[in-house]
Formats: C-alpha cells, sequence, structure tokens
C-alpha cells in the first residue's frame, strides 16, 4: 500500500514552473531559478513522496486517478512568462469537471497564482471559483515589512495558529497578488496592516469534499532560488502533505478461504479445550475429552502444514509435541521440541505466514499457560532489510502482523516471546522476538486520535496522517521497534539492562524503557537528514505513544512504562516544550527534538555515573533523577533518603510503594475522559 502521497505536477498547460532542473535550463538558460521547483520536488522526495510530471494531455479522471495531490503552478501566456511552452494555459470545461471531481472525492490540490493575475491568459479564477476562492488583479506592498527592503517583496504575517504552520513562522511572498477566501476557508498567511492591499489574505487552505485545496497568492516562494528563504521549506512540506489523500486501508492480499476454514477448525477446537486447562498448561479433569480434542487440534496442524513449507519441521514437531502431551495424560504440557524447530528470524521475508501452535501465556494478555493458536504474517519490506543491515543490525527482531488468532491474543498483548512457551526446561539461548506492529499501530492511533482531541492539540500535519494511516503508522512502528529493541545491548550500560525479572525498584526498568525510546528518538532525527523517510513519524510516534497512551494505560502498580511516559512530559513541561493553557496543549514542535536529546542526556549521564557507584547508591542517584521531575508519593519512604530505607536489599525493594511516583493531575484528568478508549483497543487489529 502506498503509504506516502504520489504528487503529480501539471506541466501541460504552459506553467512557468518545472520540476525538471533540464527544462528549466532550457527556459531560461542564463537564470534556471527563475522557472526551477527541482528544489521543491527534492524536498517533497525527501519526505518520501512520489513526485512525477505530466507534461501533455488533459487533466482527465484517468490521470488523476492514482495520484494524491495536484500542483498547478502559474500557467501563464508566453507573451508574460518564458513557461515549459506545452499546452494552453487554460483548461479545458472538462479538466474543470475532472479537477473539482478529484478533489471532491479525496484528492489534493496546491494552486500556485501571481500577481496582476488576469494578464496571464489562464482561467485559475474559474477553477478556483469552483472551490469558494477569488483572485485579485493586484501586487501586494509593504515597504515596512518587505524582504531587502524591497517593498514587493512582503513578509507575511501568520494568520492561524493552525497546526498546519507547525515549524513555520516566516514566509516572503515575492510581488503577489491577493485572495478572498469562503467563508470555510482558512487563512494561513496575509499583508500586514500597514500593506496595500492591508490585512489581505495571501494563502489559504480549505476542505471540499473529502479533499483539500491549498491556494498562495504567488509561485515564486518555492522556486530554486527561494525555498530555502526563511521558513518556506517546511511551509512546503506541510502544504502538500496536508492536502494528500489518505488511501484507505486494504486487505493485505487474497486470503485463502479453504486455508481460513481450517484454521477456523483448529481454533475451535483451541478454544473447547481452554477451560479444560489450569494455570500451567495441564487438563487435571475431562480428559478423555481432552485427548479428543488435542487430537483435533493436531490434525487440523496437519491439515494446515502444507500451506506453510517452510515450517514444514516445526509444524510436524508441533504434531509429536500434541501427541506426546496427549499420552502423558494431558500433565504439564512441553512443546520444548517444536519450539527450538521454529525460527522465523531466519526466514525474514515480507509477507511470509506462520501457523503457530503453542502453550503459552501471553504477555499483558492471559497469564494461564493454554494453548494458543496464531496465524500470522511477517513484515520485512526492502527499506527495512536496508536499515537493519546498514548500522540497526537486530538479528532476533521480527516484526509481525495477524491474520487470524485465539482468545489468548483478544487481549493487549502484541508480543510472541519463546520464554513464554511451556517447556521442560529453558533453552540455553532465545534466538527471536515477535512483535505485532498492526496492533501496536492501530493501538497508537486510536488512543492518540482520542488524546488529541481531547486536549485539542493542532497537528503538524505529518502527524495528522501519522493517525490517519494505519499502513504507515505500522511501518513506523516496525522502524521504532527495530532501534529500540537493539539499543538494549548498547551504550554504558551498569546494570542487566533486562532486569524486569530481578528484584530491583520498578524505576530502575521505567529508565531503561525510557533511554531506548530517547536513543531511538535521537537516532529518528538523525536519519531524518539523511532522508530515511519514516524516520519523522518515528519521532511523532515515540512522542505520541509516550505522553499519552503510556501513562494512562494498565494498572498503577510499578508500571514503568507508564512512569516514563509521566518524566519526559514532566521534562518537557517544565522546559516550556508542552503547555497546558486554557485547557488546552500546545507543542513547541521546533522544540522538541531538543528537549527529548537534553532528556537523554541526564539519563545517559546517570547510567555513565552509575558504573562507579554501589547498587544502593545507582538505586537511589535514579529516584532522585526521576523525582527531580516527577512527584513522589506523599507517604514515599524512598524520597526520605537513605537514613528511612531498611537496611537488608529485599526489604528496601519492598517499601517501594505500588504506586511510588502517582499521577499528576493532569493525566488523572486524562485517565478518566480515555479509560474506555484505552479499554477498546484490547484484540484490536491492523
Amino acid at each position: 500500500m502506498q503509504a506516502f502521497p504520489r504528487v503529480l505536477f501539471d506541466e501541460a498547460h504552459s506553467e512557468s514552473w518545472t520540476i525538471r532542473r533540464e527544462v528549466a535550463e532550457t527556459i531560461s538558460p542564463a537564470h534556471p531559478d527563475d522557472n526551477s521547483y527541482a528544489r521543491a520536488a527534492a524536498a517533497l522526495r525527501h519526505l518520501g513522496h512520489t513526485v512525477t510530471a505530466r507534461t501533455e494531455g488533459e487533466l482527465s479522471a484517468e490521470a488523476l486517478q492514482d495520484q494524491d495531490v495536484l500542483v498547478i503552478a502559474h500557467p501563464s501566456g508566453e507573451r508574460w512568462e518564458r513557461t515549459t511552452g506545452s499546452g494552453s494555459p487554460v483548461l479545458s470545461a472538462a479538466e474543470l469537471d475532472a479537477v473539482e471531481a478529484f478533489v471532491a472525492e479525496g484528492g489534493g490540490l496546491v494552486v500556485l497564482a501571481e500577481e496582476e493575475q488576469d494578464k496571464y491568459g489562464n482561467n485559475l479564477a474559474e477553477l478556483l471559483a469552483r472551490f469558494g476562492v477569488g483572485i485579485e488583479h493586484t501586487t501586494a506592498r509593504d515597504p515596512a515589512h518587505a524582504h531587502r527592503d524591497v517593498a514587493t517583496w512582503v513578509l507575511a504575517e501568520r494568520a492561524t495558529t493552525d497546526g498546519l504552520l507547525a515549524g513555520v513562522r516566516t514566509a516572503c511572498f515575492y510581488r503577489a497578488g491577493v485572495l478572498v477566501p469562503g467563508a470555510d476557508a482558512t487563512v494561513l498567511f496575509a499583508t500586514s496592516p500597514a500593506a496595500a492591499p492591508a490585512a489581505a489574505p495571501l494563502a489559504v487552505a480549505l476542505r471540499h469534499g473529502r479533499g483539500r485545496v491549498v491556494v498562495f497568492a504567488d509561485s515564486d516562494l518555492f522556486g530554486d532560488d527561494s525555498i530555502d528563504d526563511y521558513d518556506h521549506r517546511r511551509l512546503w512540506g506541510n502544504v502538500v502533505t496536508w492536502a494528500a489523500r489518505v488511501p484507505a486501508a486494504t486487505a493485505s492480499g487474497d486470503r485463502d478461504d479453504t486455508k481460513a476454514a481450517l484454521f477456523a477448525g483448529l481454533a475451535a477446537a483451541v478454544e473447547e479445550l481452554r477451560p479444560l486447562q489450569v494455570k500451567d498448561g495441564s487438563v487435571p479433569e475431562h480428559k478423555e475429552r481432552g485427548k479428543e480434542l488435542v487430537a483435533a487440534v493436531a490434525a487440523r496442524v496437519g491439515e494446515l502444514a502444507p500451506y506453510f513449507p517452510h515450517d514444514a519441521a516445526y509444524l510436524q514437531a508441533v504434531q509429536d509435541d500434541l501427541a506426546r502431551w496427549s499420552e502423558q495424560d494431558l500433565g504439564v504440557p512441553d512443546f520444548l521440541d517444536s519450539l527450538e524447530l521454529f525460527h522465523p528470524d531466519t526466514q525474514r521475508v515480507d509477507g511470509l505466514e506462520h501457523l503457530v501452535v503453542f502453550p503459552m501465556y501471553t504477555q499483558n494478555g492471559n497469564a494461564d499457560r493454554n494453548l494458543e493458536a496464531v496465524w500470522l504474517r511477517t513484515i520485512w519490506p526492502g527499506w527495512l532489510a536496508r536499515l537493519e543491515a546498514n548500522g540497526y543490525d537486530n538479528p532476533m527482531f521480527v516484526p509481525v502482523a495477524f491474520e487470524a488468532f485465539t482468545a489468548g491474543y483478544d487481549t493487549h498483548s502484541a508480543v510472541l516471546f519463546p520464554e513464554t512457551v511451556a517447556v521442560r526446561r529453558t533453552p540455553e539461548r532465545f534466538t527471536w522476538g515477535a512483535i505485532f506492529a498492526d496492533r501496536e499501530a492501530a493501538r497508537f492511533r486510536r488512543v492518540s486520535r482520542a488524546a488529541t482531541e481531547t486536549l485539542r492539540l493542532d497537528l503538524p500535519p505529518d502527524a495528522a496522517r501519522l493517525l490517519d494511516s494505519q499502513q504507515l503508522a505500522q511501518d513506523t512502528y516496525v522502524m521504532w521497534d527495530l532501534i529500540h529493541d537493539r539499543t538494549h545491548s548498547h551504550g554504558d550500560l551498569p546494570f542487566d539492562p533486562f532486569m524486569i525479572k530481578q528484584r530491583m525498584p520498578y524505576w530502575l526498568y521505567s529508565l531503561e524503557e525510557l533511554r531506548c525510546d530517547l536513543t531511538a528518538f535521537g537516532e529518528a532525527v538523525r536519519l531524518e537528514e539523511q532522508g530515511v523517510p519514516h524516520a519523522r513519524y518515528v519521532q511523532h510516534a515515540i512522542l505520541f505513544d509516550r505522553l499519552f497512551r503510556f501513562p494512562i494505560t494498565g494498572e498503577r502498580v510499578r508500571n514503568y512504562d507508564g512512569l516514563g511516559g509521566q518524566l519526559l512530559f514532566a521534562y518537557l513541561h517544565r522546559n516550556d516544550i508542552v503547555r497546558w493553557t486554557d485547557n488546552r496543549l500546545t507543542i513547541d514542535w521546533e522544540r522538541v527534538a531538543g528537549g527529548v536529546a537534553d532528556l537523554r542526556g541526564e539519563v545517559e549521564k546517570l547510567y555513565r555515573d552509575s558504573i562507579d557507584r554501589s547498587k544502593l547508591a545507582h538505586w537511589l542517584a535514579a529516584y532522585e533523577l526521576v523525582s527531580a521531575y516527577v512527584e513522589p508519593h506523599p507517604a514515599s519512604t524512598w524520597a526520605k533518603g537513605v537514613e528511612a530505607l531498611p537496611e537488608e536489599q529485599k526489604a528496601k525493594v519492598d517499601a517501594v510503594l505500588p504506586d511510588e511516583f502517582p499521577l499528576s493531575m493532569f493525566y488523572e484528568a486524562l485517565r478518566r475522559k480515555l479509560t474506555d478508549v484505552v479499554e477498546s483497543t484490547k484484540g484490536i487489529r491492523g
């Protein structure tokens, strides 16, 4: 599925701008920047967009059907401008109808007009009238707010706090006309009260049907010699991303009805067996019926095995383990033999499916070792494989998506780990861990959408697209998890990063998980600069999940992920990067990366310094870091200092309150409003 927008530049109507640099050099050999949008196209490609030019033919429904955004950049008669010289600057009635229909059905339209608009011989006014926007034939002047003191190079005033202008403070309009917006349009920039004409719109955005339209009264501000002035590059990326269609979710492929029916039969036998099992997976009563059901499960696995030839040895071992379990009178199950033959880590092929049958518990789901059946699909696109092969090696990481599952996964669980399987002994080493990126993405989108609406947070266009697109969110999660997981074994580590099974205060694990996410955020900033398009979205996903979902999800008893989110919020709030004012959350988007980097620096200094500390000194130092930003419980023993702690180490851990760092009033209010939303993500699929 196309996660990033497809952008079509019309160059078949005598446009004054081209995204083809070689054409611009032909049009204007002395100064091709005057006709080139090549850098604007490159900026979009850097964001992951596909950008093409249509150089001939009409703008028909067929020409537009596979596009997400159409850009029309200043068509003109050759009397006034050097142009692509292709076609008439006038769109036919059929083309006007096609463009309007394209937008109404969900497409985006970006139109770049000009000063003294009427003289160029195009009919942009007729096109824009269909969307309620007018263009005045004039040239704006503002000597008091001018770029390089040129009165017609107007420094515009921001006219909205809308997230569409996130990261955009200043824009210059070079010899611009002015616009007449419709009642439903949002004015993005306008001339100052001292300009002529005064306080006149220079750029507007609006919705039309299911689509969106952005209009500028000047076409120079994104040309090759202007796109790096002020905040033009960010503005350009914002408006095109905002206008772009978000593709509707589609199925991953054609499902085999016979295979689906066989899995349904397998699932039915597993579900009937479930109530006969106790916590350790054994069947103490109704053994005859239990053995019949185990035999039915084995038969269904055998029938399904030909559909998964790459797992033939494993699925045969599953049948053998089922038979042995039955022969041993359905005592505590032991599936070590089949577990040791299941290696999805060696089969990371995009779209490759597996049938998984184990007695196991599911993290954040079912605590009992019930028999479970899962039909899953591997997610391993080429761009991810290249990332993993070039600096982000993580051979144990297996991102997957659900095709179907039994009741143990009709929960909040989104992982499949070999550690959860019932076995007679623990294997010498585990070689893989699978994460259901489709569930993580769907859960993130639902909770973050509800949180941003509740908090009235204006979203940048790329963040809004992330919440709108399951495909984009799923890919984003895969990249985030890849970097996060490998970080556990990298850096200055004064302790076992997987110390969750040890008796240690839970804020240490909270800091470790947060460290990995802060590192992933920092790596995403670096990868964004290198042109990895998903990297920008990873930053939004980490920020939103940490700030919104983690603190209000799950019980408050030693909720280490929740505490990490509380710490990140408190740190950013303390530094005025996030603000809660007038019951509305605002984020200074340009300062987020710096704030995250600063907190990461504090956590990494704690780790580095603690290599030379005793265990207790490290525990206390970590407590001091957290409590510097998140208020401890008023009844806390730990907050009173080392003198108040019991002498014995186990007693020190027992002295930690179940909710050592309670939720702030902000989060208590947010949790009350979103409890039902969080609960609704149980069993969710992408």
